[in-house]
């Protein structure tokens, strides 16, 4: 997609989506233990919460987030456990108003920068665009968390595509956290889509291809189910196949990834 406000309009959705499930959570709701090891739904929301603000630091002051950043750099292993964790500590009803306040910040000074402009991050800079999609798939992914800890099931949307796009774009960047070397050829990648049409990418005689559901493909890359327990998804050549087992659409080292659940497709 080549439009910024279009993008900003589905993260919205998206965190009005999130936002619905933990909204009228009892206190002990928002202590279940979810998927991440430690972490809550507490702990979820206020890491939305904490990176959002990271965010609007960056796209309304980029002097004060370089700073902000070096700091929290000088624990790399730790800072974001770190943030959750204090985040986690506030009553539920405060860390919500403030999570919906920062992210209505956030689209607000997103949507008056310049579309080329790049801003300062904790790895490189990002354009407006590209820091609207990696919020809305940080958002889609932890909000994956949240409903599997919750028993809910979500129905995929559109707003999928932008974390298909991610999850093909990151590819050498998988490889180059497993010091591997990437492969010098494209891959096709062809994607069903919620409403049954098919997303596709790469060059249509590519040796090295990947097929399956948009849904399979974006928990894949999310690191959100294991690979065991998404059918749909197939690879042909070996580049490929390596590259489904190494996939990865989050900034940082190698996920750890889901256990596999011996149930088939994940929720």
């Amino acid at each position: 997609m080549s439009d910024p406000g279009a993008v900003l309009a589905d993260l919205r959705a998206e965190s009005e989506e999130l936002d619905a499930l933990v909204a009228g959570l009892p206190a002990e709701g928002w202590a279940a233990p979810t998927p991440a090891e430690g972490w809550t739904v507490s702990h979820q929301i206020a890491h939305l919460a904490w990176t959002d603000r990271q965010a609007l630091l960056s796209a309304t002051d980029p002097e004060g987030f370089t700073r902000a950043a070096q700091e929290a750099l000088a624990s790399p292993l730790t800072f974001v456990d770190e943030a959750a964790e204090a985040g986690a500590k506030v009553p539920p009803a405060e860390l919500l108003a403030g999570w919906r306040d920062g992210r209505e910040e956030l689209l607000r000074a997103l949507a008056v920068r310049p579309t080329g402009e790049k801003l300062p991050w904790y790895g490189p800079p990002m354009s407006v665009m590209s820091m609207a999609t990696a919020r809305l798939m940080e958002t889609w992914a932890h909000g994956q968390d949240v409903a599997d800890a919750l028993g809910a099931v979500r129905l995929p949307t559109a707003r999928l595509r932008h974390i298909a796009r991610i999850g093909v774009r990151t590819r050498n960047f998988a490889y180059a956290t497993h010091q591997l070397t990437p492969p010098g050829e494209e891959f096709r990648v062809e994607l069903r889509a919620p409403d049954g049409t098919v997303w596709e990418c790469g060059p249509p005689d590519a040796a090295q291809r990947v097929t399956g559901e948009a849904l399979e493909f974006c928990l894949l890359v999310t690191q959100r189910a294991h690979r065991a327990d998404l059918p749909s998804l197939r690879a042909e050549g070996a580049d490929a196949d390596r590259w489904l087992g190494i996939a990865q659409a989050f900034a940082g080292p190698p996920g750890t990834g889901r256990e596999q659940s011996g149930k088939g497709a994940a929720s």
